[in-house]
């Protein structure tokens, strides 16, 4: 399977991806997991051996539904989508970092590396998540950031098919641009298939140079159905 998965990670037109992240602040790649592989991390929600963590979104006022984080070890197939696409991702990471002249370290090509880094600034627990959401669920629009450091992209994969396991439940990214109205994306994705994203900001050219715009997620209300998808987040949480 890990094989499998690399393969489909490397076949990605990385370029591509880059170019629709600088203009959107997302991208579509995959298909990245086969039905099989989506179903059978989809089974793996009742067993709670396998995460750290239970959160119902009703609790928090964060939407209605629930979600799970892993614990490590984690599932071999995340554990392969996450080390497999980190490398192609930190190349962009480093594309704009310089573009905003932040001054921060550039990011180690390396997810291990990258976790050291995490792990030394005490974030140490695992990321990686299922979501799960029935008839009239849906997310509010976040940010997933879990300590001082945060990697500024993540990948959410759909474990289902929406217009088949579910109607409604898109997924949402909403761009915060200074002194101008926000703009909304709603995007949809085959079973498999992965939505890059943006964690917090992204480098944006304007007529006096390159600055910062701020995006928040969330997922649309669904309105019939089932609806199980995989968050691949690269930072570890305190």
């Amino acid at each position: 399977m890990s094989a499998n998965i690399r393969n489909r990670t490397s076949s990605t037109d990385w370029d591509l991806a880059a170019s629709h992240l600088s203009e959107a602040g997302y991208a579509q790649i995959g298909p990245l997991l086969t039905p099989k592989e989506c179903e059978s991390l989809t089974a793996l929600f009742p067993q709670e051996d396998s995460f750290r963590s239970h959160v119902v979104m009703e609790r928090y006022r964060f939407g209605k539904g629930d979600y799970k984080y892993f614990r490590y070890p984690l599932p071999d197939a995340v554990e392969t989508l996450r080390t497999a696409t980190y490398p192609h991702l930190a190349k962009i990471a480093n594309r704009w970092n310089a573009q905003l002249n932040s001054g921060n370290k550039p990011f180690p090509l390396e997810h291990e590396e990258f976790l050291g880094r995490c792990h030394n600034a005490g974030q140490k627990q695992p990321t990686p998540l299922l979501l799960h959401y029935e008839a009239g669920g849906y997310n509010c629009l976040h940010q997933d950031l879990y300590g001082e450091i945060a990697f500024p992209l993540q990948l959410v994969v759909m474990l289902g098919q929406q217009d088949r396991d579910w109607d409604g439940g898109e997924f949402v990214l909403v761009e915060n641009v200074p002194r101008a109205q926000s703009r909304a994306e709603v995007i949809t994705a085959d079973q498999g298939h992965g939505i890059i994203f943006t964690t917090r900001y992204r480098p944006v050219k304007g007529s006096r140079g390159t600055y910062r715009v701020s995006l928040r997620h969330g997922v649309g209300r669904i309105r019939r159905g089932t609806r199980y998808t995989l968050g691949i987040i690269y930072h570890d949480a305190q």
